[in-house]
């Protein structure tokens, strides 16, 4: 920037404090950390309002947190709590639609979508309730949903019946398959990599990507609880899941952490479920446990800390 844009700059900030207004620079007074010309001062008006944990205190957190993030090709149904119409949450649908209205009446609600808002369970929620009233076809949410019922405000608190499929065969029925809709069925089933959600704990996922195999498991504790329990099984050489495997990470999306294991090519997922019960009883002790961390312990946490991708 040359000397006379700068002195420009530094007068326009003047005027503008001296006038009793916001400089671009300084904090936004509507408390959100940013600068005012990249909030409420911006020609586009201040970005959506960013929500940590958007489904907290839904039953099937885990699981809804999994089939956005993780799983290539799931459903699962939900009941309404005020009407009797049949949905069905998929984790993808054709052209990553936000909703389709079937000609039965059924609603199927797409969780990997392309528009973010800042509360995911609202903009759920807003694509329910515009499906709800809708004719037979797609249904999208195009702006930000403002003040209305989140996910689950419209639908019952109990936990998903998860149901992981080979691929979209699912989004067709077999009377209306043609050339053309099978050349999309397989394209998209391409991308879905194999995967297995284990059957004895929550929200555990077992998949292979290429040459590997990995277990993903969305877990609700606090982070920091979690971290320091994850540690103390470290420690403890209590962290494997099965021989051969190693925590090698976590992901962190819509507030909370997915531990990720590295798995020997081959494992499978049948294997995973009586050492994934145990794993779930060690940390459920080691998350009971009070003091302070030890030495090694401590050291534990901090490299699981350095090993975190936040993915929402």
């Amino acid at each position: 920037m040359g000397k006379r844009s700068r002195t420009k700059a530094r007068e326009a900030t003047a005027t503008a404090t001296a006038e009793g207004a916001v400089g671009p620079r300084q904090p936004c007074p509507c408390g959100s950390g940013r600068r005012y010309k990249a909030c409420h001062g911006s020609a586009d008006g201040p970005p959506p309002a960013y929500v940590a944990r958007p489904f907290a205190g839904f039953a099937g957190e885990c699981d809804l947190i999994a089939l956005r993030e993780l799983v290539p090709a799931a459903t699962a149904p939900v009941t309404l709590r005020d009407d009797d119409r049949e949905v069905r949450l998929c984790t993808l649908l054709p052209m990553a639609a936000p909703a389709l209205v079937r000609a039965d009446g059924s609603i199927w609600l797409g969780l990997q979508v392309q528009h973010s808002f800042g509360d995911p369970a609202r903009d759920l929620g807003a694509v329910l309730q515009k499906a709800l009233s809708a004719d037979e076809g797609v249904v999208g949410l195009t702006e930000p949903p403002g003040e209305g019922p989140r996910f689950q405000d419209l639908v019952e608190d109990r936990p998903l019946e998860v149901t992981v499929h080979d691929g979209f065969d699912f989004w067709i029925d077999e009377d209306q398959r043609d050339t053309t809709t099978a050349a999309a069925l397989e394209q998209a089933n391409s991308a879905a990599h194999p995967t297995s959600r284990l059957t004895g704990v929550e929200a555990a996922y077992w998949t292979t990507v290429g040459s590997k195999e990995h277990l993903r498991w969305v877990m609700p504790e606090p982070e920091d609880d979690l971290l320091a329990a994850l540690a103390r099984l470290h420690a403890a050489g209590k962290d494997e899941i099965a021989e051969g495997s190693r925590l090698v990470g976590m992901f962190r999306a819509h507030g909370l952490l997915v531990p990720v294991w590295d798995l020997p090519v081959g494992t499978g997922a049948a294997v995973l479920e009586e050492p994934a019960r145990r794993f779930a009883a060690d940390l459920a002790e080691a998350l009971s446990a009070g003091g302070d961390l030890t030495a090694e312990e401590r050291a534990a946490r901090s490299g699981l800390a350095n090993r975190q991708v936040t993915i929402r």
